[in-house]
């Protein structure tokens, strides 16, 4: 049984590395989501065969996956599922994105991690309306951006207004800007340019 823990999360890991390779717009997300799933499986095999299985595993999982899932991240994302499943929130259903979250658990207030998830997730990424970066999110040294370009509609056509090097663009999910996401990146790739997640930019 603890060998099956660790074939999950071996499995879990090696499809997120091949899915960011892929550099889909909805990558940040599926980080979020395994990570909150290994977290979740490095929790119940640490109560059934102790704490210590956390570095059995990572010593195994740096060799057959990445150097990055050595025993320090593993406890990050044990911890990052113990302490949204303990205050039942569900991190699927947010924007975001791991470096988010990464900095949230070192909080040690609930109420304040609460206030804080709500700055972040009705803001956006430490933004107010006015582009002006939250004091707040500053202090704590959470990921900030200054979203100049805002597209909530015509995706394709506001693309193309502003597309240039180095442009951060915040698009809103709806289905207006999914239905033309397609021809959208396929127009951006035709005009020489690559696209990138802002959590790459800031990792």
């Amino acid at each position: 049984m603890e060998e099956q823990y660790y074939i999950s999360i071996k499995e879990k890991l090696l499809k997120s590395e091949i899915y960011d390779k892929a550099r889909d717009y909805a990558k940040d997300r599926n980080k979020v989501k395994v990570y909150y799933e290994t977290g979740e499986l490095l929790s119940k095999a640490g109560k059934n065969y102790g704490k210590n299985i956390i570095k059995q595993y990572s010593e195994k999982l740096m060799i057959e996956v990445g150097k990055k899932y050595n025993e320090r991240n593993l406890r990050y994302m044990r911890q990052f599922y113990e302490l949204f499943n303990s205050i039942k929130w569900n991190p699927m259903g947010s924007k975001l994105n791991w470096s988010h979250y990464r900095e949230l658990i070192t909080l040690k207030n609930v109420d304040e991690i609460n206030y804080y998830i709500k700055i972040l997730h009705d803001e956006f990424y430490c933004t107010n309306k006015d582009g002006d970066v939250i004091d707040i999110c500053k202090s704590k040294k959470l990921n900030s951006i200054n979203v100049i370009n805002y597209i909530d509609k015509n995706l394709l056509l506001n693309i193309k207004k502003i597309l240039n090097n180095g442009s951060i663009i915040f698009i809103k999910e709806n289905e207006f800007n999914l239905n033309e996401l397609s021809s959208t990146i396929n127009y951006v790739k035709s005009r020489g340019y690559n696209i990138i997640s802002v959590s790459e930019l800031l990792s």
